[in-house]
């Protein structure tokens, strides 16, 4: 098992990198890992050059990158290089820190996407504090800022997928993120997703959730588009985080007793920290695509990197891209009815 590393992506590279890389082996002896990046940076921070092999490169791709000309025109860069890798065979993986957009332009454009996948799409595991499940899987969290919903018909398949493969769900409940529970709720993209989510037969669809209802449990799978996703998303994280230290201040500022009582409910707290921190939980994956391609926050330090490591591992060994590939092989019968039930409803909406 090869996982290639874009040593040179994140606010912390190569250093924090090359840190998780090394605990990452340590605990996942079968894997070797392919580090493409500056030589004269990443070679003086490895202490241990056993299952790790460091591949040189000459650019980078900044944060601040248009992602796809720096995709073109950037070819020796760390992230492009490792995509090539990938694309070549010559690496099961890819991983990096660094900048999205370049990162999804290099997953499309040089590893491909899955032959009848029309759009692929960021996927990420959030905490459920309620229902049977820890985790649910949410998407698109950005890749595509608009959808349509055949889009959205397809995520809840890749999103199943991932549920069942990574998280351990069977039969996973999908849900479609909007403005109501009714299905006539949200604009005509979503009217019409849920119609075609409700008939299928690939998922568990359950109906509509709300915002606000995200971390309840009600869902193994909660299905949006990359606008709505993403705002979705760091509107929860920064509340529950805002949350957090406005329970501390608070705790603070009532004196020895409160003092005393928020030092009993500290692990508590931290529990509850634990849960919402994104260097537990591991990377963003872009479903769809040939390969297991995910990527971890850009201010991820070596823990996050090394836990990171262990999520891709368990793509690659549960078969995860293959599995996909497959079912959308044999059933492009039943995608190709669902675009076709689409155009039928848009031609009788536009002849209304």
């Amino acid at each position: 098992m090869k996982i290639a590393i874009d040593a040179m992506g994140g606010d912390y590279a190569p250093m924090e990198i090359v840190k998780g890389v090394e605990i990452a082996r340590d605990r996942y002896p079968d894997i070797e890992f392919l580090l493409f990046g500056t030589s004269e940076q990443v070679k003086p921070l490895v202490k241990d050059w056993s299952h790790i092999t460091l591949i040189p490169t000459t650019e980078v791709i900044e944060m601040g990158d248009e992602p796809v000309k720096a995709m073109r025109r950037k070819k020796d860069s760390s992230m492009v290089r490792a995509a090539n890798a990938v694309k070549a065979g010559d690496a099961d993986a890819l991983f990096s820190a660094g900048n999205t957009g370049a990162l999804l332009s290099s997953a499309i454009f040089l590893i491909g996407r899955i032959k009848g996948v029309d759009r692929p799409a960021l996927a990420t595991a959030l905490p459920s504090f309620a229902g049977e499940n820890d985790q649910f899987v949410f998407m698109d969290l950005g890749a595509n800022a608009e959808s349509k919903a055949s889009h959205l018909y397809q995520y809840g398949i890749l999103g199943s997928f991932y549920a069942s493969h990574v998280l351990g769900i069977n039969d996973a409940r999908v849900r479609l993120l909007n403005n109501g529970a009714e299905e006539d709720k949200g604009d005509e993209v979503h009217k019409i997703a849920h119609q075609l989510m409700k008939n299928s037969q690939s998922f568990n669809f359950l109906g509509n959730v709300e915002a606000r209802e995200l971390l309840e449990g009600t869902a193994d799978v909660v299905v949006a588009d990359g606008f709505s996703g993403n705002a979705a998303l760091k509107a929860t994280e920064g509340t529950a985080l805002m949350m957090l230290k406005q329970i501390k201040q608070a705790i603070m500022q009532t004196g020895l007793r409160g003092k005393m009582g928020g030092l009993l409910l500290k692990p508590a707290f931290k529990d509850i920290q634990k849960k919402l921190d994104y260097n537990e939980a591991g990377g963003a994956v872009i479903l769809g695509v040939n390969a297991p391609v995910v990527k971890t926050h850009g201010s991820a330090k070596a823990n996050a990197v090394a836990n990171t490591m262990g999520q891709i591992k368990k793509m690659i060994e549960k078969n995860l891209v293959p599995d996909i590939r497959t079912y959308i092989a044999d059933h492009k019968d039943e995608l190709q009815a669902a675009k076709n039930e689409l155009q039928s409803q848009i031609s009788e909406q536009v002849m209304v």
